[in-house]
Order: structure tokens, then C-alpha cells, then sequence
């Protein structure tokens, strides 16, 4: 195999980039650069946080359902817990879903406080014989 005439293959050649010490390698009795690659595996979402958002906003909507505010009381309280797990989850290395568990964590206390406001609201109406007699 002949060795190029110009070009950063030839030791004289003024264009050539030095390597460091640590990155020359012999080929065919020459000593060339080798280039490192890194090689990275892409962040995983933390299954708690996703289902801290796919929970907050099912609490969310069932709380803007009067009828169906108890069941987003629960779920609220279920996406809280989730959302706390998964801001835990997203400290570890290789695991993303901060931004995630935030906006699961919101969407379940908003729930949470619609839910126990609406709950405030229908007692202290029921507890008054003023307003019950009204309904009737």
C-alpha cells in the first residue's frame, strides 16, 4: 500500500494536526490519529412521572366533573405520590421526567384543592337550613 503524498497523512505535512499522546496508533508503519467516539444511550422519561401527568390530568378533568370530584380526590392524591417518586426518579443518571413529575405534581394539587373546595362548598351549604330550604 503507498503512503499519499500530501495530506495529513504524511508526517511532514504542515496541515497535519497533532494528537495528544494518548491518540496515535501505528498502521502499516505509520503512526496515525484515532478518533474517539462516544457512545451515549438517549435518557429515559420516568414511568412514575409519565403516569404522574396522565393521572394529574385525569384527576384534573374529574374534578372539573362536579359529580365526578371524589374520584378526582383520589386520583389527585395517587398523582401526588407519583409525582414525588418521579422527581426522585429523575435525579438518577440516564433518567429525564422533572419537567414531567413537575407539571403531574401541579395538575394533582390543583385537583386536590378543587375537589376539597367543592367539598367545603357543598357541606356548608347543606348545613344551612336557609339554603336547603331554598333547594327544596
Amino acid at each position: 500500500m503507498s503512503r499519499p503524498l500530501t495530506g495529513p497523512g504524511r508526517d511532514d505535512d504542515p496541515r497535519r494536526m497533532e494528537p495528544g499522546v494518548d491518540d496515535r496508533r501505528v498502521v502499516d508503519d505509520r503512526t496515525v490519529a484515532v478518533e474517539e467516539r462516544v457512545v451515549t444511550k438517549p435518557a429515559r422519561t420516568s414511568a412514575a412521572a409519565a403516569f404522574a401527568l396522565a393521572v394529574g390530568v385525569a384527576a384534573f378533568v374529574c374534578v372539573l366533573i362536579v359529580i365526578l370530584s371524589p374520584v378526582g380526590l383520589v386520583l389527585g392524591i395517587i398523582g401526588l405520590i407519583l409525582g414525588v417518586l418521579g422527581m426522585r426518579a429523575a435525579r438518577r443518571v440516564g433518567i429525564t421526567g422533572k419537567g414531567v413529575a413537575i407539571a403531574g405534581l401541579v395538575l394533582s394539587a390543583l385537583a386536590i384543592v378543587i375537589s376539597i373546595a367543592f367539598a367545603a362548598g357543598v357541606v356548608t351549604v347543606l348545613n344551612n337550613d336557609n339554603a336547603v330550604d331554598r333547594i327544596e
